[in-house]
């Protein structure tokens, strides 16, 4: 099981580069799509199924987001891939916690935004990809 920052980066990387070998990532975070985390993790078990984990990865070419396994937190299969020219008006909503940040972000073929949390040990990496794709800084 990846814990490690370095490590998760890593293996994005890698299923990037297995999935195209012309493209490079810049910036990768670990989002959890849901309703807040914090009211999910009250509700138990129950309340984890309500979250999906993902990988969110701005490369040359597109955004990639890969699902993320629950057992050993490696990406799993590409859920999506925003070409860069789509990625206008991707994000909205953002808003900086203490330790759960969150944004929404509207993702192909989703009805509306999907809430975005990302904890305190991504907020640089959210910070750089949010910068990225909305083309203002966050503050």
């Amino acid at each position: 099981m990846a814990v490690k920052k370095a490590t998760i980066q890593q293996q994005v990387a890698e299923a990037i580069t297995q999935a195209n070998p012309a493209d490079r990532p810049h910036v990768t975070i670990q989002a959890v799509a849901g309703p807040s985390v914090w009211l999910m993790s009250m509700l138990g078990l129950i309340g984890q199924a309500f979250l999906t984990y993902y990988f969110v990865t701005v490369t040359d070419q597109a955004v990639v987001i890969h699902k993320a396994s629950r057992m050993s937190n490696r990406p799993q299969e590409i859920a999506f891939a925003i070409p860069k020219e789509q990625t206008a008006g991707l994000v909205s909503e953002i808003n900086r916690n203490a330790v759960w940040s969150h944004f929404h972000m509207q993702l192909p073929g989703q009805p509306k935004p999907t809430r975005m949390n990302v904890h305190r040990i991504w907020r640089t990496e959210m910070d750089q990809l949010l910068t990225t794709l909305t083309g203002q800084p966050v503050a």
